[in-house]
């Protein structure tokens, strides 16, 4: 019996370009989208925010001497690019799947509306939001965390390379030790680097529990359904 019903999953841009480190490795893509309609096939309602870092990274493009604004602009459509590529897979092992965007985007995307989006997930479709949340200055992660709370979902799974939450970063240091489960209060005062802090203020306030697993690590989605233990739970006390 599956462990939730509704679904938000966040995956970065930088998880589609896989070895290639640029772009869309379609042999990533294609094994994304095989495990995602695999657990959907298991009558669990899934919707996706996926960043648009293999592209372009508003941050970064404002470093670079982009105004700030611009660049966020440039990222918002990287993710829609992405989004489109998702839905392509999808239809190309027979899922249907919709897009929508925060901002106007016909005929490529549909605008964001909730009624739609959940009649869709109950329609049993892929739901896949793109543009971020339409304004400067917020990441994917809170377009992911914002969208979450709207369409009411069950959990946000955060899909990253790391297997989860740790003391420190595992790849600086090998001593570093994973936390299973850990409050929004303990993350915030161990200042353990999550998603940034607008997203997981929204989490915390709207009682969105996170899992941090690895994307990559084969059936990690299916075992999250099913109610195995892997990756790390943020949760708020009771």
């Amino acid at each position: 019996m599956n462990k939730y019903k509704r679904i938000l999953l966040k995956l970065s841009g930088e998880a589609l370009a896989g070895e290639l480190g640029y772009g869309i490795d379609y042999k990533v893509l294609s094994e994304f989208v095989d495990e995602i309609k695999e657990i959907a096939d298991y009558n669990v309602q899934v919707a996706i925010v996926i960043g648009g870092g293999n592209i372009f990274r508003g941050m970064q493009g404002a470093k670079r001497g982009f105004d700030r604004v611009k660049a966020d602009s440039m990222g918002m459509l990287a993710t829609c690019i992405n989004a489109i590529a998702v839905q392509s897979a999808f239809e190309d092992k027979g899922k249907k799947a919709r897009v929508f965007s925060s901002t106007l985007m016909e005929p490529y995307a549909e605008r964001f509306s909730k009624n739609r989006a959940v009649a869709s997930l109950e329609n049993n479709e892929i739901v896949i939001f793109a543009g971020g949340t339409g304004n400067p200055y917020f990441s994917t992660d809170t377009a992911a965390a914002l969208r979450a709370i709207e369409i009411e979902a069950d959990v946000l799974l955060k899909g990253t390379n790391v297997d989860g939450v740790y003391t420190e970063d595992p790849k600086k240091n090998q001593e570093a030790v994973k936390y299973h489960n850990i409050t929004f209060k303990e993350t915030i005062d161990k200042q353990l680097k999550v998603m940034d802090l607008t997203a997981f203020t929204l989490c915390l306030e709207n009682n969105m529990p996170i899992i941090v697993f690895k994307m990559a690590e084969q059936n990690s989605l299916k075992k999250i359904i099913v109610g195995e233990k892997i990756g790390t739970l943020i949760y708020n006390e009771k």
